[in-house]
């Protein structure tokens, strides 16, 4: 039985949709999942490393500010029609789940022409143009952040509070000092982790640059990915209380050891983040689609579990007192890992299977 996961263009949009799929075959063996993504997008490289089945159209988003580059938008999509007929031939889908970008529109748009049941996965507290479009038809839409139902077409009524689908912290989590030793830091430190998605954060590495060159807080040590570009300009700060790596894979050594995260507002970090129970600092990407980090940052500051510091107001001073405040306060730092923790869904992708699977015809 095929379903097809339809999205890509990023990690946010294609991750979710890989998690998913993983937990619909355990769910169900008799599911073939089948993605259909972008050629331009992340997926040209994911998808191939992961073998999972897939195809590639020449799909482009709407180009608002240059409106006369949209032939190719036009022209992309007419040719995907006709390349998603043929593969409906080959690999006809009981299911379409649309994980959001411009490369879920086509797929989405494909499957209720044809009858096609589609579901969706809405990452962010903002749901972008596809995801808004999608919930019309959509038999559900599961949401990252639950505030994203007030923005959609139907509201709550199709909605359900499934959080994002992430690989959940271990039954059985080393203590902090175990973690904390396998990164060579005292155990009785406090670790920060600064990390800004796989290409890093420009912003954010500067300004820690600059923080570790002026002189940390004592006890304090940092776990600092700054992105696989980005290494080499900042390898030279390590230290013994600084570790500069280029990404964390796997990841979960690096929750397991922190104390305090300073984050982009990316939907997967910080529900990672979230189901770790740890306090964050969120400087959101400014230019992200519909501001939508910010978003994330500013409900999550709502919560308690997180600060928002916008990039604009991003100093050495600022991020160096939005540190020691939060260091100096352990009341306050328990606090946010709690709320942090209430705002965590480690099982969303397990969920959101269930789901589906409910959806599909028995299995013969």
């Amino acid at each position: 039985m095929n379903v097809w996961f339809a999205g890509g263009g990023t990690g946010g949009h294609l991750y979710p949709g890989l998690a998913i799929a993983r937990a619909l075959v355990a769910a169900r063996p008799d599911v073939t999942p089948f993605f259909v993504g972008a050629q331009r997008g992340i997926e040209r490289e994911v998808l191939p490393a992961e073998g999972v089945p897939h195809a590639l159209l020449d799909l482009h988003p709407l180009y608002r500010p240059q409106v006369w580059r949209n032939w190719r938008t036009l022209r992309g999509a007419a040719a995907g029609w006709r390349v998603l007929s043929r593969l409906a031939r080959e690999r006809p889908p009981a299911l379409v789940v649309g994980t959001g970008g411009y490369a879920a529109g086509l797929t989405v748009a494909w499957a209720w022409a044809h009858g096609v049941p589609v579901t969706q996965h809405v990452g962010d507290a903002i749901p972008g143009i596809t995801a808004r479009w999608t919930a019309r038809i959509a038999a559900a839409s599961y949401l990252g952040y639950p505030e994203a139902a007030t923005r959609l077409p139907h509201g709550a009524a199709r909605s359900r509070d499934t959080g994002n689908p992430i690989q959940p912290p271990p039954a059985v989590r080393p203590t902090p000092a175990e973690a904390r030793a396998r990164w060579g830091f005292p155990a009785g430190a406090t670790v920060l982790l600064v990390f800004g998605g796989s290409q890093g954060a420009r912003a954010i590495n500067q300004a820690v640059a600059d923080w570790i060159t002026a002189g940390l807080p004592p006890g304090l040590c940092v776990l600092w990915a700054t992105g696989r570009g980005q290494h080499a300009a900042y390898a030279a700060l390590e230290r013994p209380s600084v570790r500069v790596v280029p990404y964390l894979s796997p990841i979960a050594d690096a929750y397991a050891a922190a104390d305090l995260g300073v984050v982009r507002g990316g939907m997967m970090g910080t529900s990672e983040l979230c189901a770790w129970g740890i306090p964050m600092v969120i400087v959101p990407l400014p230019t992200a689609a519909q501001d939508h980090q910010s978003a994330n940052a500013r409900v999550l500051e709502a919560a308690g579990a997180a600060r928002h510091l916008p990039q604009a107001e991003l100093t050495v001073a600022r991020l160096d007192t939005a540190v020691r405040t939060l260091l100096t306060d352990d009341a306050a730092r328990a606090q946010m890992g709690a709320a942090a923790r209430r705002r965590g869904r480690p099982h969303a992708a397990r969920e959101i299977a269930a789901h589906l699977a409910s959806l599909l015809p028995l299995a013969r």
